[in-house]
């Protein structure tokens, strides 16, 4: 790997899944460099010209030898033996650092790139990918959850911030009670969502997707009010209309 100029890093992306160019064209847009990602299907090719056009695609083991970042975008039951295989090789290279995007693992999964003088960073961004250029606009209002060593967290939390997103750190140890809280979120909304669509349909109401989508969209806000401690915007507290001491007293009786 070559050092880039100014501060800036040779990024290599592996996996053109629906996460992994995003963040490569977010790290882009920040000035790192992006020298490669993999790519196996034609629809994870498809993906990379249109997110990263130009970008070569290449072996994951030429990713790794040619970058100083290597972010790795893979399910969840790839990436240990990804970075086991890699380490295997032997092409981690001392102080390179690897950074991945799972919700479940944390830190351990990266063991054998640091037992080569790797550097690990876990970080997740808490947002559901389209993988299209569409989630660039959408990562400016996530959060990324960062795992790192607490020498290197800076680094974590200032890779977030140049995605446009805002870093939260998660200890190792809460890892899995934030990749269970994500998972509660996400597969709790889309089985409710899926519900109530197919309940309209069955009723013959046309586009029920459109119909429910505000409805979702402020019942969500709504809830995220009240578990923040507010009735949430645009809502009223009835309980000031009981209180003679708002200057709405007495209008509830």
């Amino acid at each position: 790997m070559s050092p880039q100029q100014s501060g800036r890093l040779g990024v290599g992306v592996i996996g053109a899944g629906h996460v992994g160019p995003v963040l490569g064209a977010a790290l882009a847009a920040a000035g790192h460099a992006i020298v490669g990602i993999s790519a196996v299907s034609e629809r994870s090719l498809d993906r990379a010209e249109a997110i990263l056009p130009g970008v070569p695609v290449l072996t994951v083991p030429e990713i790794v030898e040619r970058s100083e970042l290597v972010l790795i975008a893979v399910p969840d039951d790839q990436l240990a033996d990804l970075v086991q295989g890699l380490a295997a090789t032997g092409v981690w290279q001392p102080g390179q650092l690897v950074v991945h995007t799972s919700a479940a693992h944390g830190l351990e999964v990266l063991r054998p790139a640091l037992a080569a003088g790797a550097i690990p960073l876990a970080i997740h961004p808490a947002l559901t990918f389209t993988g299209t250029t569409i989630d660039l606009s959408r990562l400016r209002e996530a959060w990324c959850a960062v795992t790192a060593p607490v020498p290197v967290q800076p680094i974590g939390q200032a890779l977030v911030v140049e995605m446009g997103a805002e870093p939260v750190l998660v200890s190792e140890a809460d890892r899995p009670r934030y990749a269970e809280a994500v998972a509660t979120a996400t597969e709790f909304s889309a089985a409710i969502v899926t519900q109530s669509v197919s309940m309209l349909a069955e009723l013959g109401v046309p586009e029920p997707g459109r119909l429910i989508a505000p409805l979702v969209r402020s019942a969500m806000d709504r809830a995220l009010g009240v578990a923040g401690g507010s009735t949430g915007p645009g809502t009223i507290d009835m309980a000031a209309f009981d209180d003679p001491s708002s200057p709405w007293g007495g209008l509830g009786a």
